[in-house]
């Protein structure tokens, strides 16, 4: 694929008196004292970074970090770069002397596969190049892929079958392919986190992706991140108030395959389907890829079992918006 697939994004961050988005070129004049703000790409996503620091040219030093940073990680995780770390995984079904950061990113995905029953499955990118493949024909049977092509592609949707070590990944059989496209942005968010706080970073909300804030805004308050249904800020219907925590929202609406919008990117390893239970999935928790695993895996789960897993982990809140 030479491109990211554009996705819609559910979340906003807010700004501080007012409760007005913070816009992409827009400054935050409403704020008593202006932070450093960035704006780019992460993983093919929109990002911001919300910095707060009394030196603003140690401010835009540690930005140039982060960018670095970023973008190094997305040399591992990428799926739209031929040469990243997880392409070749996917092309040759082993990598050697894998990079530590993806050894690390797909034991935390392990534990989230097995913590939701298989709901949460990096193994799943056959099934999604199906769809993928079988909408980009110009004469596609707008009822999908046919029920054997799903059988075959979810014969390949097993995480469990994949070796991990720090020395080598492989796969068990031939034609299967991982994404870390339900984690990978709250890991970069994460280690953005964890560079910023090594810095000396109190207070600053990063957005790679998904959501975490460290600390609170400098006026003492919790950093705001709005809900939305669209990206348009207009459309903002839940607010959340957020102090050293993370957000990640997960819709199927985010991306389909189909131009009637039947098929989503969230699908289910267990049928094949795509996610039709809720409109939208909100997880707040201390990890930003915790709460992006986990906002994929609810998608596919019903409220008892949500709530059920939710209340075994520490310091998660769980926001569902029904169809």
């Amino acid at each position: 694929m030479d491109k990211p697939i554009g996705r819609r994004r559910f979340i906003t961050i807010m700004a501080a008196f007012a409760g007005l988005p913070l816009l992409r070129g827009k400054g935050w004049a409403a704020l008593p004292s202006e932070p450093v703000v960035w704006h780019g790409q992460a993983l093919g996503a929109p990002a911001t970074l919300v910095l707060n620091h009394q030196d603003r040219a140690q401010a835009q030093a540690l930005i140039t970090r982060v960018v670095a940073e970023v973008r190094r990680l997305e040399d591992i995780f990428s799926l739209y770069r031929d040469d990243s770390a997880l392409s070749q995984l996917n092309r040759l079904g082993a990598l050697a002397a894998p990079p530590t950061e993806l050894v690390e990113l797909l034991e935390i995905s392990g534990r989230f596969h097995g913590l939701t029953g298989g709901r949460f499955e990096p193994a799943i990118q056959p099934l999604w190049a199906l769809y993928a493949r079988h909408f980009a024909r110009p004469d596609a049977d707008p009822a999908g892929p046919s029920y054997g092509e799903v059988r075959e592609a979810l014969a390949l949707a097993d995480f469990a079958q994949v070796r991990i070590d720090r020395n080598r990944i492989a796969f068990s059989r031939r034609g299967m392919a991982l994404t870390l496209n339900g984690i990978a942005q709250g890991y970069v968010t994460d280690r953005v986190v964890g560079l910023l706080r090594e810095a000396g970073v109190t207070s600053s909300l990063v957005d790679m992706g998904e959501n975490r804030a460290i600390g609170s805004r400098a006026d003492g308050q919790p950093w705001r991140i709005g809900l939305a249904d669209f990206e348009d800020a207009d459309d903002v219907n839940t607010t959340l108030d957020v102090t050293d925590r993370a957000v990640a929202t997960s819709s199927g609406q985010g991306f389909q395959f189909d131009a009637e919008g039947r098929f989503s990117h969230i699908l289910d390893p267990r049928s094949g389907a795509t996610a039709k239970r809720y409109a939208r999935v909100s997880v707040v928790a201390p990890e930003a890829s915790t709460a992006d695993a986990l906002s994929t895996a609810f998608s596919l789960m019903a409220r008892d079992e949500i709530d059920a897993l939710a209340k075994q982990q520490a310091s998660v809140d769980v926001h569902l918006k029904s169809r």
